[in-house]
Formats: C-alpha cells, structure tokens, sequence
C-alpha cells in the first residue's frame, strides 16, 4: 500500500498501583493517564464492571468517541465540499460490546446518532447522503471489525428535526 503514513504516539501510566502492586485482582486499581506531546492528559481505568472508576474514561467508550469523531470530521469536510452549511452538530453515539464466559470479549456493533442542523437554503437530501459516504473514508470505521450503523437526524434551521437512515 503506498501513500501517507501517520505515525500516533501515546503513552500510557499506570497510576494504580495501591502499594502492593497486583497481589490479587482486588489489590490494585485501574487507574491510568492517557498522553501525547501537547495535548490535556486524559484519565483512564477500566468499565466499572471491571472495578474501574466511572468518573475516568475507559477504553470501551474512547473506542466509541473515536468512532463518533471520526464519522464527525469526515462528515463536515465533505459537507463543505457538497455545499452544504452543517450550522450545528451533535452525536449520542452507542457501541455494544459482548463478553464470553472465559472473560474474553469483543464489540458487536456500534450506532452513530448524529443530529445534524443545516442552512435552509442545503440540500436537505445531500446533507443525509454524505451520511452514507462517511464510511469509506473514515479511518477509524475502516480499521475496526464490527458494523458501525447511522441514525442521522437533518434538521434545517428554523424546523424540527426529521428522522431519516443513511
């Protein structure tokens, strides 16, 4: 494959260990730090159903953040391309992820629900096509395993929301 290559480096910090380390599954936490040059730090642990602390980020939800922003980033720039004013954009996204008996598990799928406000005078039609477009360029859609659905909702400015799929 030729092109582009990115590079992304994050680092990761344990700050969990309670004083004895991981003696037992009890004995330490799941607290982590989520790095990078010149951004925030991003704290993390595990799902609370694996005694993780819910007020951080865990790796389940930053997979579906991604996800979201991805399909969001790529959304706008072709929007702007089509000629169509995105003036508002929000996403209640979901991802489901099964677990099996030895503790393993995986994501079955995830739902992207975005609400999309857009200029009267934008193709209500094309504002929910390029919905349907996103998955083919979105990089992190394209790397992950499981279906990634969409919900999108166009709402034109000064009108109530309209439901369509894409």
């Amino acid at each position: 494959m030729s092109g582009k290559t990115h590079k992304y480096d994050v680092s990761i910090t344990w700050t969990g260990n309670y004083g004895a380390g991981t003696k037992s599954y009890t004995a330490y936490g799941r607290e982590h730090e989520i790095d990078t040059l010149d951004a925030p730090t991003i704290l993390g642990t595990s799902d609370p159903a694996f005694r993780g602390d819910p007020s951080r980020w865990n790796p389940e939800q930053l997979q579906v953040a991604a996800l979201s922003q991805c399909h969001m980033l790529w959304y706008l720039n072709l929007a702007a391309a089509a000629g169509v004013v995105i003036t508002a954009y929000a996403d209640n996204a979901l991802g489901v992820m099964t677990q099996n008996d030895t503790g393993a598990g995986q994501f079955e799928f995830a739902t992207l629900r975005p609400r999309v406000t857009i200029t009267a005078d934008s193709d209500k039609q094309v504002a929910m096509r390029i919905h349907s477009d996103v998955p083919a360029k979105c990089f992190i859609a394209r790397s992950v395993n499981f279906p990634v659905h969409h919900e999108p909702v166009i709402t034109t400015e000064g009108e109530k929301g309209t439901s369509q799929s894409a």
